[in-house]
């Protein structure tokens, strides 16, 4: 049977290129504006939203009516969320898991920055100051908390614990990392002050839901270590931003690594900028060479697997929103 996929995007998006790859009798439709993905979705088997704010997704979903899998080539897809999607039986899938290596390497990156002093060693550099009277610190030893154990968390974890780092895993069932050899400790989400004041890293992988919206406030970074660094991957609602701003302007923990923020752009007017205890990334640690490519691969990978009526996998939980 003859497929019909609608992918909502750019036509000139070089990347789209992959999609070359599939089966000669799949007719590929890539459509740029809201009018067209409105007229082609009543005959979509299949839709691809590659449009990263999901105007043209909430467009074409209504009218959607034989689409049997939609799928996102973003990993968050709380921007996708809606009654009419949640109702739709078609399942959505995402590209969870294709960005979990250079995120991962962002946070051992951050931790290392100011475990070794780099903030300190640049500035005497700059200064041409000869000062050893200071203690860098070592990773082995540290407790590193995920808050989101899922592909990202997990991909933490298997960078850290080379270093000689312990994990503690917070996450929905926390029941799911027993037998991990990558986890010390699970926790469930009713433990999160019980797991921060052990942790000397605070990793955010979490997905933005209602659940985890400004999960870390001000009564979270109270019972943090003053020695401990927040590192967010996640999303930037996740985070009580005024809250972690003087905390961090007070010295009451010690540093923090943020890719993700509630306004993006980072406000010129946000105190993050002028903190010298702060790593700001302008949401690009995952933006390597190849990453939205990779990103699709996942969609090729599940098309397989849609066409011979195996499991999809990646499937998201549209009531939980991830």
């Amino acid at each position: 049977m003859k497929l019909t996929v609608l992918v909502l995007g750019d036509p000139k998006w070089p990347f789209l290129k992959i999609l070359d790859r599939l089966p000669s009798d799949v007719e590929v439709i890539v459509r740029g504006t809201p009018e067209e993905c409105i007229a082609e979705a009543p005959r979509a088997d299949i839709i691809l939203s590659c449009s990263f704010d999901h105007k043209l997704f909430h467009a074409a979903l209504p009218y959607a009516s034989k689409t049997r899998w939609l799928h996102s080539l973003s990993a968050g897809v709380e921007g996708m969320m809606s009654p009419a999607l949640v109702a739709h039986p078609a399942p959505l899938t995402n590209a969870r898991g294709a960005f979990r290596r250079s995120l991962a390497e962002f946070v051992i990156a951050s931790a290392m920055y100011f475990a070794k002093e780099f903030p300190r060693l640049l500035r005497q550099q700059r200064e041409h100051l000869w000062d050893n009277g200071f203690t860098p610190i070592e990773l082995h030893g540290a407790t590193m908390g995920i808050i989101g154990y899922g592909e990202i968390g997990r991909a933490c974890a298997e960078r850290a614990v080379p270093f000689g780092m312990k994990i503690l895993a917070l996450r929905r069932r926390p029941e799911q990392s027993a037998g991990d050899p990558l986890v010390t400790a699970a926790f469930g989400p009713s433990q999160l002050l019980e797991m921060l004041p052990q942790c000397d890293y605070v990793v955010i992988a979490a997905p933005n839901t209602a659940d985890t919206r400004h999960l870390i406030g001000e009564r979270e970074l109270a019972v943090m270590k003053p020695t401990a660094m927040l590192i967010n991957v996640g999303r930037g609602m996740i985070v009580d931003e005024p809250a972690l701003a003087k905390a961090l302007q007070e010295k009451r923990i010690r540093a923090a690594a943020l890719d993700v923020f509630e306004t993006e752009p980072l406000p010129k007017e946000s105190p993050f900028w002028d903190l010298d205890n702060v790593i700001i990334s302008p949401h690009c640690a995952d933006r390597t060479p190849g990453w939205i490519e990779g990103a699709l691969e996942i969609f090729m990978q599940n098309f397989e697997r849609f066409a011979s009526g195996a499991p999809l996998e990646n499937v998201v939980d549209k009531h939980a929103g991830y």
